[in-house]
């Protein structure tokens, strides 16, 4: 298979007034702006997901879940909230399961202080679980401290789209050359 790798951007908060709007907006200037990337967009506050998991597929779940099966890898931009990242996240993350399987996630976190690593650190643990590659580079931001100001965040989010990128190719092409089995 080849072409373009297709690049979920999860925006994980949900909240009104949240800065994940901005943030993605920043991340997502830097990695539409490479060659070779097919950018989609997935804002959880857009999506209509159930408070509670249903018995039957809602077509919210059946649409989120499709765009997470056609990505090919993931950057999730999420918000450290009470050092971890929002139940909103967690709950979309967990309506798909196979669609994850066997492809590579970044993650781009903001916050104050800490500069998102909980959660960063939180969506690892989950990530491997669910299968997926956790790319060792990450985007870590404190809002109170200049965000995505300065050289220093756009180099961590060139690094980690170049790491996003070799490992999405090549679970790809494993992927296409026989089913992955968890």
């Amino acid at each position: 298979m080849s072409g373009p790798v297709r690049v979920a951007v999860i925006i994980g908060s949900t909240r009104e007034g949240r800065a994940g709007e901005d943030v993605a907006r920043w991340f997502l200037g830097l990695a539409r702006g490479r060659d070779g990337l097919d950018v989609d967009v997935l804002d959880l506050a857009g999506f209509d997901l159930p408070a509670r998991y249903e018995c039957e597929v809602t077509p919210g779940v059946a649409a989120f879940t499709e765009r997470v099966d056609r990505a090919d890898a993931f950057v999730i931009v999420t918000p450290e909230y009470n050092h971890s990242f929002p139940a909103s996240l967690k709950q979309a993350i967990d309506y798909a399961y196979d669609e994850w399987q066997a492809k590579p996630v970044g993650f781009v976190a903001y916050g104050h202080g800490s500069e998102g690593l909980y959660a960063i650190e939180h969506l690892r643990t989950i990530s491997t679980e669910l299968h997926m590659v956790p790319v060792r580079g990450r985007v870590n931001l404190d809002l109170l401290a200049g965000g995505t100001g300065g050289d220093g965040p756009a180099r961590a989010a060139e690094a980690m789209l170049d790491q996003l990128t070799w490992w999405a190719l090549a679970t790809r092409e494993a992927r296409a050359a026989r089913p992955y089995v968890s």
